[in-house]
Order: C-alpha cells, then structure tokens, then sequence
C-alpha cells in the first residue's frame, strides 16, 4: 500500500507527464501563458494558492500549497505538501515535501527540493547553466533542455515546454497536452469559468485554469482512483 501511495501522490505534483506536445494547443497555450506569467511590475506581489487534496475512496488526505512571490522579472515559487492516507484510521502513507523554484525572464534558474516519503528523504537540486538545466539527484547529475519546467501547475507557463521535470526524483520526461476548451468548475460553492487541459502520458491528469491563469483545480486518475487537488484560498 506504501508503495502505490509513493506513486500515487508523487504525480501532480504534475508528475510522470506525457510524451510531446501538441504544436496546434502550443501556440494558443503560450500565448495564453505570456499574458498570464507575473512580470513587468518593479513592486513585489505574493499570491498563495491552497489545495484541498482529495482521493476518490479515502477522502480528505491532506493540502498542496504553492506561494509565487514576484518583483520585476524575478519569481520564486515555493510548494508545500503536507499528506496522510488513512486505512481505518491507521496512516499507511505520509508525505510532506519543500520545494523553492527560482524563475527569472520566464526561465527556470534554480531548484531545491525535499521530499520525505514515510520517513525516507530525498533531495533534488538544479541550476541554469548556458543552454541546459543541471539537475542533481540521488540518481546522479544530467542536463535537461533549458526550457525544462517542474511538474507543478502554478501557472500556464506549465503548460509551454516539451519537457517537465519530476519534482521528487529530478527525472525528466517529454510531455503532450491536449484541450483547452471552456469549462465551469465549483471553487467553494461558487462557479469559476475555466479552460480545461489534459496531460496525456502514461496516466491522464486534467488542470482547470481561470481567467486570471490560475490554476483553480487539477486532478490525476490512479489505479487505486482519482486524486482531485482544488484550490481552498
């Protein structure tokens, strides 16, 4: 049971994504995304986005937090996830994870993160260098395209580069997105317009942006069922 949750969780997270995107949704996903990424303002903006995270048979399971602080042409998102599955009420999985990503001109110029699983711990660094992205993992030291982005759909700009990085393991994967039709999500009781894409890999993830290019929900169909991650505060 441990080890399905590892995987299970671990996903989105934006995980284990698909294989190449689509030049046809591209071109409409990154025109979207320019208007929607955080830049040109001199003061510094903090916004913080809450997830509920939900599975379809064990319920509430914990939250998934990303706070995107920018100033000028510099960003710096920082993800926290806190995760207990419970069985009759005994913890068969606990997670909480500490991710910092540095942007900078829409480029990603630094990662740190630690991911404790059940009392196991492991750490991925990356850093910009020239025209590729050093990652350093407990599976040693790759370069990855420049363009390369975490899997973690704080922004449209998710949604641009053919290439994500798993954020637990630091592993790179090609990725295929589909979508982006008109779709009305319940945020709280409310009912939030949203564009809907799909993430078409090994596994089928779908993300649901606002208007303002906030991701308000996004969900992950598991073998052991879906994982909704929807957006609190």
């Amino acid at each position: 049971m441990n080890k399905v949750y590892s995987v299970l969780i671990r996903r989105f997270s934006f995980d284990h994504l698909g294989r190449r995107l689509v030049p046809a949704v591209f071109g409409a996903v990154a025109a979207a995304a320019v208007a929607a990424w955080p830049c040109g303002a001199s003061a510094q903006t903090v916004r913080d986005l809450v997830y509920k995270v939900v599975h379809a048979t064990y319920g509430d399971i914990g939250t998934y937090a990303n706070q995107v602080t920018t100033s000028g042409d510099a960003t710096t998102v920082k993800t926290t996830v806190h995760l207990a599955v419970k069985v009759l009420g005994i913890v068969v999985h606990r997670e909480n994870d500490e991710r910092t990503e540095q942007w900078r001109n829409h480029r990603l110029v630094a990662f740190h993160s630690v991911t404790d699983k059940n009392g196991t711990t492991i750490v991925v660094d990356g850093r910009a260098e020239g025209d590729k992205f050093m990652i350093t993992s407990p599976r040693g030291t790759f370069a990855a395209p420049a363009t390369v982005q975490p899997a973690n759909p704080w922004s449209l700009a998710s949604l641009q580069s053919t290439t994500m990085m798993r954020v637990d393991t630091g592993k790179v994967e090609s990725v295929r997105v589909l979508g982006g039709q008109a779709a009305t999500v319940n945020v709280d009781g409310t009912s939030v317009a949203t564009r809907e894409y799909q993430i078409d890999g090994g596994q089928k993830y779908r993300v649901w942006f606002n208007q303002k290019g906030i991701p308000v929900k996004f969900t992950v169909d598991d073998d052991t069922g879906k994982v909704t991650f929807l957006l609190i505060r």
